[in-house]
C-alpha cells in the first residue's frame, strides 16, 4: 500500500466547464476561468479525498451580457456568493479506471449532495521531474435546487434554460514533495 501524498490542481493543464440546454434544441457551454482545488490520497487514489473551489466571476460563456446575467442574482448571486465549493465524502471504484466520486456541492450557499463519474487517465513523470495525474470528471446537477430559478419560457411554452446542467472537468493534478 503506497503512502498518502498532497496533490493540487494544475490550473494551466486543467479546465471546468458546464453545458445547458438552451431553447431546448442547443447546448450553450461555459466554463470557469479561476478555480483551485486539492487532494490527499495513495497513489492508485482509492483513498481520494479532495476539495475545489471556483471562482464565480471567472464565469465565461464567450458572450459578456449572458455571463454578467449569471452572475447576477437571478442566478449565481456572485456578490453575496462569490465561490462555488466541492468536498469530496468518499470515492468508490467501479471497475478499471473508473471511479464514483461523492461529496458536497455548494452553490449559492446551498449544498446538496452529488455523484461524480471519475476517469482516471494515467499518471506520469513530467519534463521538469513532477509526477502529475490525470482525470475526466463529468456529473449531472438541477440547478432549481441549488436556487438557480431563473426561468423565461418560449412562445411555444418551451422552457429557455434547462433545470438540469452537465458539469465537465478535465483535471491534471500535481504531486507535492
Amino acid at each position: 500500500m503506497s503512502t498518502s501524498a498532497k496533490w493540487v490542481i494544475d490550473p494551466t493543464h486543467s479546465e471546468v466547464e458546464f453545458k445547458v440546454k438552451h431553447l431546448v434544441i442547443t447546448t450553450v457551454t461555459g466554463r470557469f476561468n479561476e478555480f483551485s482545488g486539492e487532494a490527499v490520497s495513495n497513489d492508485d487514489f482509492t483513498d481520494l479525498h479532495a476539495t475545489f473551489e471556483a471562482s464565480v466571476d471567472s464565469i465565461s460563456t464567450n458572450n459578456d451580457a449572458r455571463d454578467g446575467h449569471l452572475k447576477s442574482e437571478d442566478f449565481f448571486a456572485a456578490g453575496e456568493h462569490p465561490v462555488i465549493k466541492f468536498v469530496s465524502t468518499g470515492i468508490s471504484k467501479k471497475d478499471g479506471d473508473s471511479f464514483t466520486l461523492n461529496g458536497d456541492l455548494t452553490i449559492r450557499g446551498v449544498t446538496k449532495p452529488v455523484a461524480l463519474a471519475v476517469e482516471y487517465g494515467g499518471t506520469v513523470v513530467d519534463p521538469y521531474g513532477q509526477t502529475k495525474a490525470g482525470f475526466e470528471i463529468r456529473g449531472k446537477i438541477s440547478r432549481k435546487e441549488f436556487g438557480l430559478n431563473w426561468s423565461a419560457v418560449t412562445e411555444a411554452g418551451g422552457a429557455v434554460v434547462s433545470d438540469e446542467v452537465k458539469l465537465i472537468a478535465n483535471v491534471q493534478l500535481v504531486k507535492q514533495a
